[in-house]
């Protein structure tokens, strides 16, 4: 029996994902969470098989979810999002995300991406995978491209350690 951790903000994507997995054979959903730290304590105590984890929710998000719970070595993650910006994508594999699918995906797709990380291997939407592979090939060493330049970019020292008191 493979056992998931859904991790999302939103209460109906929970649900879904759920009635789309549930009925899998061999698939068990044993916990949710609404937020990053939900997911890493979550995942701590359940010790799920892989987690689906959204990248934007309240706290924590999901891509430092995802480092905590990879770098603990609990298990894989399986990032799934509606977002396929770069920074998200390239963000999550750095910290070790073992897949990456939009939320557009079927649930056939989605229970394929789960089974396949659980077994040692990766997981990539079509529209990430040639993105992914354009940027090894485009780039140094075949490394990811640095992530694009934020808005706190522009902040000063000063600025920057008034908005981290501030956060």
């Amino acid at each position: 029996m493979t056992t998931i951790l859904i991790a999302d903000d939103h209460a109906a994507i929970r649900s879904g994902l759920r009635m789309m997995l549930e009925p899998a054979e061999g698939i068990d959903v044993i916990g949710e969470a609404t937020d990053g730290d939900q997911a890493i304590t979550g995942a701590r105590d359940l010790r799920p098989d892989v987690v689906l984890m959204d990248v934007r929710m309240p706290g924590t998000d999901g891509i430092r979810a995802t480092e905590v719970i990879v770098g603990e070595g609990i298990c894989p993650v399986v990032v799934l999002t509606t977002f396929d910006l770069d920074e998200y994508v390239f963000g999550a594999l750095r910290v070790g995300a073992r897949g990456f699918l939009l939320k557009t995906a079927s649930a056939e797709v989605i229970i394929d991406a789960v089974r396949a990380v659980v077994r040692g291997d990766a997981a990539l939407s079509p529209e990430i995978t040639r993105r992914v592979v354009d940027a090894v090939r485009t780039t140094p060493g075949g490394s990811p491209p640095p992530p694009p330049p934020t808005a706190l970019d522009d902040l000063t020292a000063r600025e920057r350690d008034v908005l981290r008191c501030l956060g």
